[in-house]
Formats: structure tokens, sequence, C-alpha cells
């Protein structure tokens, strides 16, 4: 007999978007209970996704088949090592905003309080959606639910956001077109839509031209999602003007799942003998170094703290990318295989989920969108500028942080692969990070404005303290805190053991 646990992949989603009708409904009633359900909600997610790892790693696998029909004719969603840890991340970070949202969204929209949260409520439907399914074709169902509510959440304060809704809504109407075309050419090949029955009827047909365009489809789609070099032009003005849990969720997490949908896509349809006939995974390995060092330099130039940020997720993605490019290469355990992508998945949605919820914070308090005014706020809010400090030196790569673990993981893959540019590459990025985030350090602490200076020469060295809420303060702490807890963690081993149960279902985990 099945256990409670194995209904919880489909509840996670069924329940989500459940959640975003009665939110709806019960705004109309009293609008204040839109943010209890939501919170209600992706807590009850979160704790059923952590349920689901525990089983998924003690038990094994989940198999829930809706309707009852059996795949490949009916829809199935699969849990393993991969989907459930990625499903964790997205409910957590999920969570962590959604506490931090109440008060920033009563602030920013007061008219749209109902309609935010059920769109969001949406989005975190979608991403769920993605992550669970074991349905090529229900995927792309789901990621245009997450593609539509991100269009819609963005465009929700108006003005300049609806032009960065625009722009991202032709971009990814564009990725999803390629996508679609890759599920339907591999349709035509097989008959068949379902995951694991693709990637068993597929590989007498690896030579098929049809076959290889479907791959070039979903890596050409797939990329515009991820906002990886030269296709994230969509991605800058949407992180900077959409609110900032969404920054942080589109930054932290949805770009993330994208990638998550291209490694179930290349490992579980396609597999480990149809990557090694072309070098794919070798250009992509250069696309992710390029876009590292083009991302932390185009940051440089930024004067927006949220737009700067934004391209440093350009760099981020790059990193991914990069450790995903030599995954094929390097399989030394733990740093080798999909350990240093999947890790950093991890690493960044704590990382910039920190740093996106205190630009926002900065805004809410002072409307202060540029580096320029950011003097003397390191004194008047002091516990929000230390929170970005620690998330910036993680970013930067300073020990013991996750952004430390996650560069070190990605030299030690590229010197077992015998990839020396990429160690250069990596470490040049933390000169650069260096610069761009010390920029906004010094200018929050050290430099001081002529209303600082006559304060300071009135009344000595005290400054009037102005800090956010304790509501959206805590969040920001628990990212901040994570930072440096989960990068002894990964030194410890703690977590490997989840990214080495993926490795081995992909057969990573030994030398060729």
């Amino acid at each position: 007999m099945p256990s409670v646990v194995e209904h919880f992949p489909v509840l996670v989603v069924v329940v989500s978007l459940l959640s975003a009708i009665t939110i709806l409904i019960a705004g109309w009633i009293n609008r204040k209970t839109a943010w209890y359900i939501s919170l209600a909600t992706l807590l009850g997610q979160f704790i059923a996704s952590l349920f689901i790892l525990h089983h998924v790693m003690t038990v094994g696998s989940i198999r829930y088949r809706l309707g009852g029909w059996a795949p490949p004719w009916g829809i199935e969603y699969v849990m393993d090592a991969l989907n459930a840890y990625v499903l964790v991340v997205l409910l957590f970070l999920g969570l962590v905003c959604v506490i931090y949202s109440k008060r920033n969204i009563e602030h920013e929209l007061p008219q749209k309080v109902v309609s935010f949260y059920t769109i969001y409520q949406l989005l975190i439907t979608g991403l769920c959606g993605i992550t669970v399914t074991g349905d090529i074709f229900n995927m792309y169902v789901f990621l245009e639910i997450t593609s539509l509510s991100a269009y819609a959440l963005i465009a929700s304060r108006g003005k300049i956001a609806l032009k960065a809704s625009f722009t991202y809504l032709v971009l990814g109407s564009i990725g999803a077109c390629f996508f679609l075309l890759g599920v339907g050419f591999l349709y035509a090949v097989t008959g068949s839509l379902n995951i694991q029955d693709l990637s068993l009827l597929l590989p007498p047909f690896y030579g098929n031209r049809v076959v290889l365009a479907a791959f070039v489809f979903f890596l050409v789609g797939l990329s515009i999602k991820m906002a990886l070099f030269p296709l994230h032009t969509w991605l800058p003005d949407a992180h900077a003007f959409a609110p900032a849990e969404i920054s942080a969720m589109l930054s932290g997490i949805i770009i993330e799942v994208s990638t998550y949908a291209f490694i179930r896509v290349a490992f579980s349809v396609f597999t480990l003998r149809f990557l090694r006939l072309l070098p794919i995974f070798d250009i992509l390995s250069w696309l992710g170094a390029v876009a590292i060092i083009i991302g932390s330099v185009l940051a440089i130039t930024q004067v927006n703290l949220k737009r700067m940020l934004a391209y440093s997720s350009v760099a981020n993605m790059g990193y991914i990318v990069l450790a995903l490019g030599l995954s094929t290469s390097a399989r030394t355990l733990p740093w080798g295989g999909l350990n240093p992508a999947l890790m950093h998945i991890l690493n960044h949605a704590l990382m910039k989920g920190c740093l996106f919820l205190v630009a926002g914070a900065f805004i809410y308090k002072a409307d202060l969108w540029y580096i320029k005014d950011f003097v003397g706020l390191g004194r008047k809010m002091p516990y929000t500028c230390a929170a970005f400090v620690i998330a910036a030196i993680s970013m930067i790569g300073v020990p013991p942080s996750v952004g430390f673990v996650s560069k070190l993981y990605i030299i030690l893959a590229s010197i077992e692969a015998k990839k020396f540019f990429f160690v250069a590459v990596l470490l040049l990025s933390s000169l650069l990070n260096l610069v761009y985030f010390w920029r906004v350090i010094e200018t929050m602490y050290m430099k001081r404005g002529k209303e600082q200076d006559h304060s300071h020469a009135s009344h000595g060295s005290h400054v009037q303290r102005e800090e956010i809420p304790f509501g959206m303060l805590s969040p920001i702490w628990v990212l901040a805190s994570l930072c440096i807890i989960m990068g002894i963690l990964w030194l410890a081993n703690v977590p490997t053991p989840i990214l080495n149960q993926v490795n081995s279902m992909f057969g990573l985990d030994m030398k060729p």
C-alpha cells in the first residue's frame, strides 16, 4: 500500500492552484486574507517537499499516475533526488519571499494585494509543476504558466515595468516556441511524451537530424529562459523594475528552474550517450565562461543597484552553465559531475535572494535606487546593511561562505578536466565581484554626505536608526545566515549525498 508521502507530488501542485483560486475569492471579502492564505499554502508545500526529499533518499523514487492512466498514455509525476532537491530550494525561497512581501506589497501595491498573491501562487504552481512532472509536454504547459505569471508580476508596478515585462514576454514566447518545437519533433519520431519512455525510444535515432534539431530547439529555448549570455537581454530590466520579492524569485529560482528543465531534458531524455556524440557541453562551458566575464563587467558599469544585481545574475548563470559543461569530463565526487552546478543553484538562491530583498528594503524605506544615494546607510540601517555585506562577501567568494564553496568546486572540476583557462576566469570573476560590491559597501559605510557631516558635528556620533519592519528584516537575515551556515555544511559534505545520488542516477559518478 502506498504511503501518504507518495501523494505529495500531486498535492504540491494541486493545493497551490486551489490556493490561487481561494485567494482571489477570499480577497473580495477581505483582502487581508490573501497573504495569510499564501503563507499557509507555501508553508505546507515546503513541509511536504521535505517529506518528499526524505522519502526519495531513504525509500526510493516516487511515481504518481494522474487519473490512474499508465504512462506513456497518461501523465506521470516522478520524484527522484534531482527534482526533490530543486523542489525544496524553490519552495524555501518562495516561502521566504512571501514572508517578506506582506509589508512591502502593502506599501508598493496597496490596490493590487489580492491580484498579486493570486498570481504569485500561480507562479509557484508553475514552478512546482515543471519540477515534478515526468511528461515533456506537461513541462511545457507549466513552463508557460510560470512565464505568464512572471510577466504579470513584473508588470504589476506599472510605468517602466510594463516595458520590461513586454520585452520578457516577447523573448520568453520565442523561447517557449523553441521548446514546443523540440517537443513536437520528438513526438514525431517516437510517438511518446513520457520522459522515461523517450529515453528508451530515442537511442536508435540519435543520428537522426530531426532528433538533433529537437535538442538544438530545447537548448536555445531554455537558454532564453535561463538568461544565458547572449540571450539574456530581457533580464536586466525585468529584475530592476519588478517588486523586490519577484526580483529575488526571478534571479534566485525562476531562471534556475529553467536550468533544471535543461538538465532533465539533457540527461533524462537524451542521456549521457547522446551528449558524448557532439561537443555540446564543451560549447556550454565556453558560453558560461564568457557570461561570467561579460556579466561581471556590465555589473561594474551600473549605477542602479538592482540592475547591478541583475547583471550579476547573468554572471552567476555563467557559473552554473560552466559547471554543467564540465559535468561530463570532471566526474570525481564530491566536486565532479553535476555537484557544482546543483550546489550553485541553492547557493545563488540564498545569496541573490538576500541581496534583492535588501535592495527592496532600501526602496521601501527611502525610495533609494541608485548606489550614490546609499551614503550613510550603514549607520541608519545597520542590520539590513550587515546582511547585504554577508551576502556580498559570499558572492565574492570569501570562505567559508556558499560562494566560496561553489567557486572552489568549479575550480577543482576545471583542473580535473584540464581546462585551466576556466580557473583563471573564476579567479578573475572574484576580483570583478569585489570591485562592484566594494563600491556599494564603501558608499554605505565610508562615505559621508553633507547631512551626515552636519549631524556628526552637532550630535557627536549619534545617528538616528531607520530600520525596516521585523517582518521584512527577519527573512533577509535568514538568507544571510544561511550564506555562511550552508557554506560550512557544504565543506563538511553534509548535503552532498543528495547530489551524489543524482550523479549515480545519470552515470556521472565513475571514471569513463
